[in-house]
């Protein structure tokens, strides 16, 4: 009995082991106005970006060579942080709209 209990434990201990998402974190910047808030958002790699566009029109967040992700109007889109670094971004329809993610 005491042997099952310890291959149980140790069972469970090896699952959270195996899924660091559980501690991921879900990260929202909002897209109103031409404006991306906040301009600036700190991320761990696994972590989601979630945009949430609350303008009439379609906008992306793009990285050259990193990431782009389309954004529709009135719509969310996700994107799960897989490397470290700085990455400014851009709206491609609307370059003027402006924003940085560091990960760690």
């Amino acid at each position: 009995m005491i042997r099952k209990r310890s291959l149980g434990a140790l069972s469970g201990l090896a699952l959270m082991l195996a899924a660091p998402s559980a501690w991921a974190e879900t990260i929202r910047v909002t897209i109103e106005k031409l404006v991306f808030s906040p301009t600036e958002i700190s991320a761990a790699i696994g972590d989601v970006i979630e945009w949430d566009n609350k303008d009439v029109m379609a906008h992306t967040a793009t990285a050259k060579g990193d990431f782009d992700v389309v954004i529709p109007p009135k719509k969310m889109a996700t994107l799960t942080v897989t490397k470290a670094g700085t990455f400014d971004y851009t709206c491609r329809f609307h370059p003027n709209m402006k924003a940085r993610l560091q990960v760690r």
